[in-house]
C-alpha cells in the first residue's frame, strides 16, 4: 500500500546492513520492530529468526502485521472467503458510505459511491469471522490493502481529492493480503512503543519512529475507522476521528522519549532509520546513542517521490538522505 514512511524500498540495504553487523547466522535471534507500520521490514525476517516481534500503536497497523507476521500456518479455502465476499450485494446504509462517499451527503469524497457501499458490507460480513483470529485477521488486512487502491487520496487519508482519480472509479475488488508461511511462532503488539519495551527483550531492535510532527493517525484515519468500524462523529471537512498523538512528533519531547527507549531496550543491536528532515538532527541521535555503546552510522541517499496536493497529482522527485544508526549497546 501507498504508506508515507514505508522503508519498502529501503529494505535490502536496511537487511544488509543488519546482517553486516550482527551476522549472518540469525536462525537464533529475537528481531524486533517496534514501530512496525505496514510491516516492510518485520517481514524480511519472518523466517530468518527465531521470533519476531512486530509492534505498532495503530490499529490498522497492528491488523495488517498480525496477518502478515502473526499469521504463519495455511488458512483453508482463503481463496473461497474472498470470493464469497466479492459477491455481496451493497446497500446504502453504511457507516463508510454515508460518511466517506459524496452520495452519504457529507460532500467527502474519499471513495465513489460505489466502492464505499462495498466497503461496508464487505466489512460488516468479515466481523462474522472474529472467533477464528487468523481468518479474521487475514481478511481485513485484504480488506486494508484493497481499500487503498481504490482510495481517491494523494497517498494519505488527511484529505480527499476534489474529484474522483482514475484508480478511484475502478471497482472496488477484495484481493489476498498474501503471508508468508513459517514455522515459528512470532508476537504481535498495538502498544506505545515507550511502554512495551519495558516489557520484551530480544537480541536485534529496529526502530523506525515517526520524523516530523505529522500524526499517523490522522494521516491514516480512514484506515483505522475501517479497521475498527466501530461508530463515532466524524469532524469536520476530512471526518476525522479521535487519533493518538505520538510524543516522537513533537519537537520538545522526542529527545527524551528517544533516549528512554533506548535506556530501557534489552537488545544488544540496536539500529534507527531517521532522515535528514526529522525533528532530531543526526548529531542529536548521535549523542543519546553513544552514551549506551559502540557506536556507527550508515548513509543511503536516494530518490523520495512526493504526491503534491493538486488533482493530477503529478509527482516530483526529492534526494534525502536516510541515516541507519547503529548502536551495539552494553548490557
Amino acid at each position: 500500500m501507498n504508506y508515507i514512511g514505508s522503508k519498502l524500498r529501503l529494505s535490502k540495504w536496511i537487511q544488509d546492513e543488519i546482517i553486516k553487523t550482527v551476522g549472518e547466522n540469525l536462525q537464533d535471534r529475537v528481531f524486533c520492530d517496534i514501530f512496525a507500520g505496514t510491516g516492510a521490514v518485520a517481514k524480511l525476517f519472518k523466517n530468518r529468526v527465531k521470533r519476531v516481534i512486530a509492534n505498532d500503536i495503530e490499529y490498522y497497523s497492528f491488523v495488517l502485521n498480525r496477518n502478515y507476521i502473526g499469521n504463519n500456518k495455511n488458512i483453508e479455502d482463503k481463496k473461497r472467503y474472498i470470493e464469497k465476499l466479492n459477491a455481496l450485494s451493497t446497500r446504502d446504509d453504511g457507516f463508510v458510505y454515508l460518511n466517506y462517499c459524496e452520495g452519504g451527503g457529507n460532500k467527502r469524497l474519499y471513495f465513489s459511491d460505489d466502492n464505499g457501499k462495498k466497503i461496508d458490507v464487505v466489512r460488516k460480513e468479515i466481523e462474522r469471522y472474529k472467533d477464528d483470529e487468523d481468518l479474521y485477521y487475514f481478511l481485513l488486512a485484504s480488506l486494508i490493502e484493497s481499500v487503498d487502491r481504490v482510495a481517491n487520496t494523494a497517498s494519505i487519508y488527511g484529505s480527499f481529492l476534489k474529484r474522483l482519480k482514475k484508480t478511484a472509479l475502478k471497482p472496488f475488488l477484495l484481493e489476498p493480503a498474501v503471508y508468508e508461511e513459517s514455522g515459528n511462532v512470532h508476537e504481535v503488539f498495538q502498544c506505545d512503543a515507550n511502554e512495551l519495551i519495558k516489557k520484551i527483550k530480544g537480541d536485534i531492535l529496529y526502530l523506525d519512529p515517526p520524523y516530523n510532527h505529522r500524526q499517523y493517525g490522522a494521516n491514516y484515519h480512514i484506515l483505522n475507522t475501517i479497521a475498527e468500524y466501530k461508530k463515532f462523529e466524524p469532524r469536520g471537512k476530512s471526518g476525522l476521528r479521535d487519533y493518538y498523538k505520538s510524543s516522537y512528533c513533537k519537537r520538545n519531547l522526542v529527545k527524551k522519549c528517544m533516549r528512554d527507549l533506548i535506556e530501557n531496550a534489552e537488545f544488544k543491536y540496536i539500529f534507527l532509520s531517521y532522515n535528514n528532515e526529522g525533528l532530531m538532527s543526526k548529531d542529536d541521535i548521535e549523542d543519546i546513542l553513544r552514551d549506551y555503546g559502540e557506536y556507527s552510522l550508515s548513509i543511503k541517499k536516494y530518490k523520495r517521490f512526493k504526491a503534491d496536493k493538486t488533482e493530477k497529482r503529478k509527482h516530483k522527485a526529492d534526494l534525502t538522505y536516510e541515516y541507519l544508526h547503529i548502536l551495539i549497546k552494553d548490557l
